[in-house]
């Protein structure tokens, strides 16, 4: 083989290698941006005492549920373009809102800015753990995705009865499994891109974020219940 058809073969068959790595790179760029907006709309939030759940949880579920499907609509349609990126923070921001609740909860506690702080120690290292071995795997994980959805579509079922149940084990039991479904994801999003599986850095954002968001909430609430203190 010629020396340039060599280089030339070289080139080909680091482009699929180095198009992944642009897509990883712009991916956590973007996911550490959008953190941005979620801790504005957290603060207003809690500045304007915010929350679709007064009155009605019920209700607010199924709207907070309407409102978010609509940007994962508008974001799927728009991810080729500059207004897919904008319409990703908006989104973040709307999650920063609906997180403020929870926040303010937390808060209240004595021990409330520790746990807080550690529920984001926590998604941090699960996160690093999940991205390393996302990273470095040579199994299959593309059949993970199948068998994840489905068991999101059944917890969602599950924490919408226990609106109306109120039952603590449940809740308690529904966080523990809410935080091993999405650190799997992780696991699943972060070996898409890196595999080639995902090659839009919007979607693949939109994807994580909703995986590190529901990991630090399920977990915040987790340690609110189990480790809060009034005193």
């Amino acid at each position: 083989m010629q020396p340039e058809h060599l280089i030339a073969t070289t080139r080909v068959a680091s482009a699929p290698a180095l198009a992944r790595n642009r897509v990883l790179r712009n991916t956590y760029l973007l996911l550490a941006i959008s953190m941005v907006p979620t801790v504005a709309g957290a603060w207003l939030g809690l500045q304007l005492k915010f929350s679709l759940f007064t009155g009605h949880p019920a209700m607010g579920f199924i709207l907070f549920l309407a409102i978010a499907f609509g940007f994962f609509y508008g974001i799927e349609k728009t991810k080729n373009s500059g207004m897919g990126v904008a319409l990703l923070l908006a989104f973040t921001f709307f999650m920063g809102l609906m997180l403020s609740r929870m926040l303010g909860v937390v808060l209240g506690l004595a021990n409330g800015a520790s746990l807080i702080a550690l529920a984001f120690g926590g998604t941090a290292a699960i996160f690093g753990a999940m991205s390393m071995v996302a990273t470095t795997t040579k199994r299959d994980l593309s059949k993970m995705g199948k068998f994840l959805f489905i068991g999101v579509i059944l917890l969602m079922v599950a924490m919408f009865a226990n609106i109306f149940l109120q039952i603590p084990a449940m809740m308690v039991a529904l966080s523990v499994l809410a935080i091993a479904i999405f650190s799997a994801f992780m696991l699943y999003d972060v070996n898409r891109i890196v595999t080639g599986g995902e090659t839009n850095y919007v979607s693949a954002t939109l994807a994580l974020y909703l995986d590190l968001y529901n990991v630090f909430v399920n977990l915040l609430a987790l340690l609110g219940i189990t480790g809060g203190s009034n005193d």
